[in-house]
């Protein structure tokens, strides 16, 4: 079974950095290709990030290219987003989830957790 929360989240001055972290409470992490998606206030869910099972493969969206890494820790069950120089429109809440298949799309994930606030200031 896979159970995640996601913490880290905050409010922080533009060009600042957060980490938010994605803790699973299953056993099986490790086999599952993880990813994070954004969603802002009247926006619908956007792709941020994806790490395939052994963190070997990453995909991360044009907007956040640069700035955003995602990683995971297996033996921790963890995956992480370093969020650094971050901007006003970086401003979501942001969810974990495994997928299902790979990519960008949001229905091809399971199993969200509850997401976490980032609000950045100008």
């Amino acid at each position: 079974q896979v159970q995640l929360v996601e913490s880290g989240g905050g409010l922080v001055q533009a060009g600042g950095s957060l980490r938010l972290s994605c803790v699973n409470s299953g056993r099986t992490f490790s086999t599952y290709d993880m990813g994070w998606f954004r969603q802002a206030p009247g926006k619908e869910r956007e792709f941020v990030a994806a790490i395939s099972w052994n963190g070997g493969t990453t995909l991360v969206a044009d907007s956040v290219k640069g700035r955003f890494t995602i990683s995971r820790d297996n033996a921790k069950n963890t995956m992480y987003l370093q969020m650094n120089s971050l901007k006003v429109e970086d401003t979501a809440v942001y969810y974990c989830a495994r997928a299902l298949r790979w990519g960008r799309d949001p229905g091809g994930y399971a199993s969200w957790g509850q997401g976490t606030r980032v609000t950045v200031s100008s």
